[in-house]
């Protein structure tokens, strides 16, 4: 479905939720419908992201499939939301990384194998395949101006682009004059930290079917909790670094490895079992093209955290540099490809969320 269909679908859907009204409490969503009676192309987009895909509206709907109005409010919003991201993203030209999944792939598998072509030219056998249980292992395999590089120059540039996209999101939708205050801020924070929209109204989200469910819930807050404590992860090792003076490999029990190895493991339970609800769960609410795309964000996510987790698992054997290698390589690609994978909902949700936290301040 083209944008200008897909768009003009999503405002037949949403005026007739307009009009009835029934599904007014299982999230933000309508009430922000209805505070946007005219739909124009930037409330759907607002409307789109703003919509966590609980599907409870769906299952709830009188007049979804196979009523004639065929109402179908999740998968509407959903190919919507997609629309939004490639709209804002910059550089345009990149666009094209959103819409294929195989090349995001591609990207990905290049930066691994890039870092470890690096390291296997350049590393001598004796050194790479060493036995090393000493601190500073790490750095004589790959040097840490290499890392700072590998790391800090792709983040860099990733963050600038996605705060470019977000910027024109933040622009495009934001119709309000109110301000961004501190109770704003943080009722939208509270909203993403709890996933309040994904409760489904109360009894939980549809996630394999009519049967109301916590589970997906849960397994987005394991899934944030475990980025949070990667992101302590590298910040305690920097500072272990930088102001202790104490080199990588850390002890298994110091607080950089205990937060890494949690947040690594979080992650690596929350990536398989998001997919396969979206394997196991009704496809009937969703956007088929979205699909490869979900996919292919939760392998990377797999991938970076089990690299990462192996890595510290055998660090003390022969395989060390080679999965130092890998490991990097996989966040490589990863902080290449954050504003062209599926991971920038995360950004233009919690505009959303801002959004409408400000609206909901100015009714009070």
């Amino acid at each position: 479905m083209q944008g200008d269909e897909t768009r003009t679908e999503a405002r037949r859907v949403l005026g007739i939720c307009n009009a009835c009204g029934y599904c007014n409490g299982f999230c933000d969503l309508f009430e922000a419908a209805r505070r946007r009676p005219a739909l124009a192309d930037t409330d759907l987009a607002h409307l789109a992201n703003l919509c966590h895909g609980c599907r409870n509206c769906f299952y709830a709907c009188q007049y979804a499939p196979p009523h004639v109005f065929a109402v179908n409010i999740p998968r509407s919003l959903a190919r919507v939301r997609q629309e939004s991201y490639l709209d804002h993203v910059w550089p345009r030209p990149l666009a094209g990384l959103l819409k294929h999944s195989g090349l995001a792939s591609l990207v990905c598998f290049g930066a691994i194998a890039f870092v470890l072509g690096l390291v296997l030219v350049s590393v001598p056998p004796e050194v790479l395949f060493a036995e090393n249980r000493e601190a500073g292992a790490f750095y004589r395999v790959i040097p840490l101006e290499w890392m700072l590089m590998i790391g800090l120059l792709p983040l860099g540039w990733s963050a600038l682009a996605m705060g470019i996209g977000l910027r024109r999101y933040w622009r495009a939708t934001r119709t309000s004059s109110g301000q961004v205050s501190a109770r704003v801020l943080s009722s939208a924070l509270r909203d993403v930290l709890i996933l309040r929209n994904l409760r489904g109204g109360g009894p939980g989200c549809n996630d394999l079917d009519d049967r109301p469910s916590r589970g997906r819930r849960w397994l987005h807050q394991t899934m944030l909790f475990g980025f949070l404590l990667s992101f302590a992860a590298t910040l305690t090792a920097a500072f272990y670094h930088h102001a202790l003076g104490l080199q990588a490999p850390y002890p298994l029990l110091s607080l950089p490895v205990l937060l890494g190895t949690v947040g690594g493991a979080a992650i690596s339970i929350a990536a398989p079992g998001l997919a396969w609800l979206k394997w196991r769960g009704d496809r009937t609410p969703t956007a088929p093209e979205a699909h490869a795309a979900d996919y292919a964000l939760l392998a990377l996510l797999l991938l970076v955290a089990t690299t990462g987790l192996a890595l510290l698992g055998w660090r003390e054997t022969p395989a060390m540099g080679v999965l130092l290698a890998v490991h990097l390589g996989s966040v490589l690609g990863f902080f290449l490809l954050l504003p062209y994978s599926k991971l920038v909902h995360a950004g233009y949700r919690f505009v959303a969320l801002l959004v409408e936290a400000i609206e909901r301040e100015e009714v009070r």
